[in-house]
């Protein structure tokens, strides 16, 4: 059951100058600062709802809510007020607000710390340094397939791409295979008939002197796979007996694994073994939001402890040394877990996202929740600020390679590398040189 919403705090405020800071609940949940007057960006439909808010959370219209931080310039020289989960590895609250006859009235539906400081993204900053995570190890550069070839990407299309590294020159570290080499999602060890060997890849990479690294959903499902086929008791059910629905892409319904069944979570710590005894190092793990969901678990763990738990599963099996990057995550629930996350919305060869839902694909999106989260960088985790697209096609590349830069986190390419005009390789070049400053 949902808890109420109680008042927390009254603030005067001059309406005309104010900012009120929203935090997302998840990496693509629009994230930033609005004036009094604005309107926050909000889902367009249920499903994004679900793929990328707080599922369940309806914020009523007219006001502002942030999920497990909020906070407010009161515009009037007054300080700035943050108020903040006080441990959000087991709560994050709702924070909302709204604004009567000239005052805030600030309430939520669990504990929450008062913060006050001079601006907002030095304050955020403050809170996140009180959660005490050990600094976030530098970041390597990356090449990865998705945003060119999506999930039809093929074997031979890496091979290319490896190959055209060396004849460019460029400074990659890490070769990421994204979504298209898997059967299907959650049969990870199955290959698509696209590939015809994930080992022999990865020793190929690793023969340039680079890296391997992979994508997964881990806890994400597709119902026509082997795996839900075969032990559909490894599933999130609801509590009428059928499964947690966790959204709908790829065309299809999704469904959630039930990481704290004990065979479930057998088989996720053998997938990441085996991909790292076929020499990956570097993991995406993609739709975390997934292992967050409410549900029927084989325990009777909440579902933040479910979500952690899970993660430090997939820790485990790859080792300490392996490179660990989130996306699609419950954030302030992922603090400590991994190495470097992303903070924004997928970007995209255009700007403006589907339906102008902040939460999809585009370049406006991404740039707006990545400068909202500036202040998790070096923090909380190497922010990935997503991929550097610098092929002719790419719509106001420049503006989006200038944004990528600026953020000094994760540098990772994803273009079809021989598709680089003059300004595509140099750019790439230099930001590739230049990651982590």
């Amino acid at each position: 059951m949902p808890h109420p919403f109680t008042p927390v705090a009254s603030v005067p405020v001059d309406v005309r100058t104010a900012r009120v800071h929203e935090e997302g609940w998840q990496s693509w949940s629009p994230s930033g600062a609005y004036a009094l007057g604005d309107k926050p960006y909000r889902p367009t439909n249920g499903n994004w709802a679900t793929v990328c808010y707080r599922p369940g959370v309806t914020v009523p219209e007219g006001a502002f809510q942030g999920e497990g931080l909020l906070a407010l310039d009161p515009g009037d020289g007054s300080p700035v007020r943050l108020w903040a989960a006080v441990d959000p590895a087991s709560e994050v609250p709702s924070v909302r607000l709204t604004v009567e006859e000239g005052r805030a009235e600030v309430s939520a539906d669990g504990s929450v710390k008062e913060w006050t400081g001079t601006d907002i993204q030095s304050l955020l900053a403050s809170w996140a340094e009180s959660l005490d995570v050990a600094p976030p190890r530098p970041a390597p550069t990356a090449w990865c397939s998705w945003y060119e070839y999506f999930t039809a990407v093929t074997e031979d299309d890496i091979h290319e791409n490896l190959r055209a590294m060396d004849t460019l020159d460029l400074p990659i570290d890490v070769v990421q295979i994204d979504d298209g080499y898997q059967k299907a999602l959650g049969d990870w060890l199955t290959l698509s008939g696209r590939f015809r060997s994930r080992e022999g890849i990865a020793d190929a990479i690793r023969a340039r002197g680079r890296r391997a690294g992979i994508w997964t959903a881990p806890f994400l499902v597709d119902p026509a796979s082997d795996l839900a086929t075969e032990h559909p008791d490894w599933l999130v059910h609801d509590t009428d007996g059928g499964f947690t629905h966790a959204g709908r892409n790829w065309g299809h319904d999704l469904r959630v694994l039930d990481t704290t069944h004990p065979e479930a979570a057998a088989y996720l710590t053998q997938v990441f073994r085996t991909f790292r005894s076929e020499g990956y190092d570097y993991f995406k793990v993609d739709f975390l939001y997934a292992g967050a969901l409410e549900g029927v678990r084989h325990s009777s763990a909440d579902t933040l402890t479910a979500y952690r738990e899970g993660i430090s599963l997939i820790r485990e099996a790859i080792g300490p040394d392996a490179y660990l990057l989130g996306c699609g995550a419950p954030l302030l629930a992922s603090a400590g877990l991994f190495d470097a996350m992303r903070v924004s919305p997928d970007t995209a060869p255009h700007r403006r996202p589907e339906a102008d839902d902040y939460s999809q694909p585009g370049q406006d999106p991404a740039e707006f929740t990545g400068v909202g989260r500036q202040w998790q960088h070096g923090r909380l985790w190497v922010n990935d600020p997503d991929c550097l697209m610098a092929r002719p096609a790419v719509e106001t590349r420049e503006r989006w390679a200038a944004h990528v830069e600026a953020t000094g986190g994760l540098t990772a390419s994803s273009d079809r590398l021989l598709s680089l005009d003059e300004w595509g390789v140099r750019t790439t070049r230099r930001l590739l040189s230049g990651a982590g400053r």
